[in-house]
């Protein structure tokens, strides 16, 4: 059964644990949505973008094939219901969009984190293995965001103290400017809840890099040094 699931991903050229093209879709889908306007049509390609972004995450971490099913049935639905809000059939509304963003912050960081793992208990700490732990930090940027807007939903209070919208490209925007720790002040959290999840957040995306980032940047060294000259 094994072997019939990696000829599966091989015969379409997926080798599995190849996570450089998938970290500049998930770049490239994060760029667009802080870009890009609210309408029907940037809604439509931001789940496009998201979608494809889950299922190569799945497919490069060489999920089973259920998952995936699964994962390609929930993208074609949303694709299929924003297609219809944009020729004026509001059959799924906004649902499809946070489904689909639900989806891949919930499953695309730990499919690829058991990816990697399998990767360097095969092979060793690798170039690969550096972007799959990228790609996870900024997921995890994704996760909080996501969070951050179920926070404001729930709450009849404004989420942000500057009383700014509240909207998807904002929440993202604060999300990676709380990880990062940038701290430029123009949105803050007013709720306790709000500032709870960006302290959470900042230590999070701090520990991850000294951590994790470090010690797989340490060992790719490290194998470098030791296969040189």
């Amino acid at each position: 059964m094994q072997l019939r699931y990696e000829q599966l991903f091989d015969r379409f050229g997926m080798t599995g644990y190849r996570y450089g093209v998938l970290l500049v879709m998930i770049l490239a889908s994060l760029v667009f949505q802080l870009a890009a306007p609210e309408t029907d049509w940037a809604r439509l390609v931001t789940i496009v973008l998201q979608g494809i972004t889950l299922l190569m995450a799945l497919v490069a971490s060489r999920v089973h094939p259920y998952l995936l099913r699964v994962a390609l049935a929930a993208v074609s639905i949303a694709i299929l219901g924003s297609v219809a809000a944009l020729i004026g059939l509001r059959v799924l509304g906004p649902t499809a969009g946070r489904g689909i963003t639900a989806l891949m912050v919930a499953l695309a960081p730990a499919s690829i984190a058991r990816g990697t793992i399998v990767d360097v208990q095969k092979n060793g700490v690798s170039l690969h293995t550096m972007f799959g732990v990228l790609c996870i930090y900024l997921l995890l940027g994704s996760l909080f965001g996501f969070a951050y807007g179920i926070v404001g939903s729930l709450d009849s209070n404004p989420f942000f103290m500057q009383h700014a919208a509240e909207t998807t490209k904002n929440f993202l925007y604060f999300s990676f400017v709380t990880i990062t720790t940038v701290g430029y002040g123009d949105l803050t959290a007013a709720s306790n809840l709000g500032r709870s999840l960006a302290i959470a957040e900042a230590l999070t995306g701090q520990i991850y890099l000294v951590t994790v980032v470090a010690a797989i940047v340490g060992g790719l060294g490290g194998r470098r040094r030791a296969s040189g000259p």
